[in-house]
């Protein structure tokens, strides 16, 4: 047995068992790179298949390959990582589908062509402008104070008061 047991029971790492990790790690990374070589240009014709664009495609498979690593070592069967990996693929194809449409939607709604009821109308400016000149002095402060500046009703009653008060003075 490598390594040492405690009185916990907890086993504490040997040089050779971190050799054999060493050791596990260059055989993971070879079986992948063998793996990624095998598999990625049919994934590739794939996603490129599923998304019609070359450079999305080649991400996605990467992706894929990123996400199986951490699950390549828990294949029973080896034949099943062609499998998982066109799963992930095709997953993954549909998750960015899904956010490709949810931007499209938010870009729409905050297209400056669908801004146009918010685009401030000058004709209908000037007419207002023009009303309220008409207006009495305190008239005209309130509808301001109310609406321009969203007062409540006593607030602009107060303003209103105390101009009132300076103007008497």
């Amino acid at each position: 047995m490598n390594g040492t047991t405690s009185a916990q029971g907890l086993r504490a790492p040997s040089i050779g068992s971190a050799t054999e990790a060493g050791m596990h790690k260059a055989r993971t990374g070879t079986r992948v790179a063998t793996a990624y070589s095998e598999h990625a240009p049919g994934l590739a014709r794939l996603a490129f298949l599923l998304t019609g664009d070359a450079w999305l495609a080649e991400d996605l498979v990467q992706e894929a390959f990123v996400r199986a690593v951490g699950r390549f070592v828990h294949l029973r069967r080896s034949e099943a990582l062609h499998a998982y990996l066109r799963r992930t693929v095709v997953n993954l194809v549909g998750k960015h589908v899904r956010r490709a449409k949810l931007e499209r939607a938010y870009v729409v709604q905050a297209a400056p062509g669908s801004r146009a009821a918010s685009q401030p109308d000058v004709a209908l400016q000037e007419e207002l402008w023009c009303a309220l000149r008409k207006l009495p002095h305190r008239q005209r402060a309130a509808l301001v104070l109310r609406f321009y500046e969203d007062l409540s009703e006593r607030s602009s009653r107060s303003c209103i008061e105390a101009l009132r008060q300076c103007e008497n003075r």
